[in-house]
Formats: C-alpha cells, structure tokens, sequence
C-alpha cells in the first residue's frame, strides 16, 4: 500500500530572496520544486501540495493600491484566491510537463481552496500578520482614522497593514480534495492557508479580511486527505535547537514529549519556526504517523528518515 505524503512548501520554493517575482522566475523556481518532489512519486508516494503565498499576496495588494482610481480594489479574501489560482496554474503545468517528461501516468490539479474560521476567534481582536507595502507614519495614521485599520511599524522598513491570523477550523473543499486523491491526482490545495470564510446564522460562507498560517492550515488539511506522513519544507535542513548561537543543535528523531519541552524552553520564534513545530506537534498529537521540517533538497532522504527533524510519537521512539 502507498503512503500518503502531505508536503507544504516554503515561500523559496516559489520565490528567491532578492527576485522581483516575474513569471520567468517564479515558473524556474517551480520547475526545481517539482523536480525534488517527483522523486518521491516515482517511489511510489502519494503527494498532496500546499504553499505559501505571502510574496504574491502582497504584489496584488500593490497591483490594486496602484490602480485603484481606475478599477476597484478587491478584499484580502479575493487577493488570496486569485494567487491561489497563479501559484495552482503555475505548479499544475509543470507538474503535467514534468510527470510527461519522466514518463508518469500522473495528473496535477488545483483546487481554490476556503478554510472556516471562527468569527469569534480571538485574533479578530488583536491583528498582528502584517501584509502589504510599506508606508509612511502619515499615510497610516491618515488610513487608520479613514478606514479603522490597524497599522504597525514595522522593524524600521515602515508602516504596514497588520490583519488577524486566525486558527483553521473545517477545510470545506475537503471532501472533494480527498476524492481527487483518492483516484491517484496530485493535488495543490489550501495555498496560503486557503481562503478565509466565516458562516453566518444561516450557515452561508462569507469571506473575511485575515490570513490564516499555511503550516496549521496544512496540517487540517493533512488531517483531512488521512495523510501518514505531513513534511513541512523550508530554508533550513532542520528545526534547530539555541538557533544562531555558538551553541545551536540541529533536532533530528524526537518524540512529542522531548518537542513540548523545547517549544516550552522558548527555542522557536513565532515568526518563523514556531508555526511550523506546533503544526507538526498537531499532526502527530492528532494521529498522524509522524511530521518531518526539512529542506526542499532533502525530502525524499528525509521520508527514508535520513535528514531533517522527524517528530513522532512515543511509543513510535526506539
């Protein structure tokens, strides 16, 4: 029997440090991706796709402030679907080139993904995930006072729109996503950390101005699709204990009791590898076999459990 792989890729995996964010370069960086991860559909692996779309979120959010006395800007909500809607096509077509060059019987498809949040979710309260460009302290203040926004400086760069980040409830494409699994797809889904919707008293989705993390959302989604296995990719080859110190240890198999204390010893930032420690905490606390933090080029090492972080339960320790 195949093994379920859920992998959520990192923003490098679409995007470099230092690009402009072209077409051109974002299609090359997708084709390496796609590259490391048919590595592991040809040894027979499962694959569901999620990813980051921050960059890309933030270019619309310039498309539309540019724009805007010729055409009406759209909502946070919108700007996600339709980078989920690039990113997808963008991934879809080269894995359809990729699968057809190595001569796999495999199809790719995007699925524009909502995610359910709760209205009551206490991040509608206290926004903190910045998005957009940068302004001046006057230009904030000036929105701030027009529109009810919240605003942050942020580390010196300037002011930036600040959102709530709310947890991820229910995946509502979920049935159908597991379905398209189920018949042998590859399927790219809750990019971003999908749309966020709440439901009013009727039970009608409305979308909402927030940004849900991609790696708890990809860990529902994981969740959802029954996935043994969910890897979260970044730019590091593992989580990393005493981080950019002299005394820094790269975490390898380690047990959710060990992973608990070091989340508790205050070892992962909230910015960075907090979201992705407690996603894959999540996972295996939820019943998933185990979760692994490793870089792109080490996935398929790291399913054989020769590379990255490998979080598991206790009885799995030995």
């Amino acid at each position: 029997m195949s093994s379920r792989v859920l992998v959520a890729l990192g923003g490098n995996a679409i995007l470099q440090p230092g690009q402009k964010g072209t077409a051109v370069e974002q299609l090359a960086n997708i084709t390496h991706t796609v590259e490391q991860l048919l590595d592991i559909v040809e040894k027979g692996y499962e694959l569901v796709l999620t990813h980051g779309n921050g960059p890309q979120v933030g270019a619309i959010l310039i498309q539309n402030e540019m724009s805007r006395e010729q055409v009406p800007a759209m909502g946070l909500d919108f700007c996600g679907a339709e980078s989920q809607g690039f990113i997808g096509y963008m991934l879809c077509q080269v894995l359809h080139n990729e699968c057809m060059a190595r001569g796999l019987k495999k199809d790719a498809v995007c699925v524009v993904t909502q995610v359910e949040v709760n209205p009551d979710d206490k991040a509608f309260s206290a926004p903190t995930k910045p998005v957009g460009p940068f302004y001046s302290q006057a230009e904030a203040e000036l929105r701030m006072a027009q529109k009810g926004e919240r605003w942050i400086e942020d580390a010196g760069r300037g002011w930036r729109k600040v959102v709530p980040s709310p947890e991820p409830k229910n995946v509502i494409e979920k049935e159908v996503i597991r379905e398209l699994v189920d018949r042998g797809f590859i399927v790219v889904a809750s990019g971003g950390g999908g749309i966020p919707v709440c439901r009013d008293a009727q039970g009608r989705l409305y979308g909402v101005e927030a940004v849900i993390d991609k790696d708890l959302a990809g860990e529902r989604l994981a969740q959802d699709v029954h996935a043994d296995t969910f890897v979260i990719l970044t730019d590091v080859p593992n989580a990393i204990l005493n981080y950019n110190t002299p005394h820094q240890m790269p975490l390898g198999k380690v047990t959710i009791e060990e992973m608990e204390k070091y989340v508790g010893e205050g070892h992962f930032r909230a910015g960075s590898m907090g979201p992705k420690v407690q996603a894959a905490l999540r996972f295996v606390k939820d019943g998933g076999d185990r979760a692994i933090i490793a870089r792109l080029d080490q996935v398929l090492a790291a399913l054989k459990g020769e590379a990255g972080t490998q979080i598991v339960s206790e009885t799995d320790q030995e």
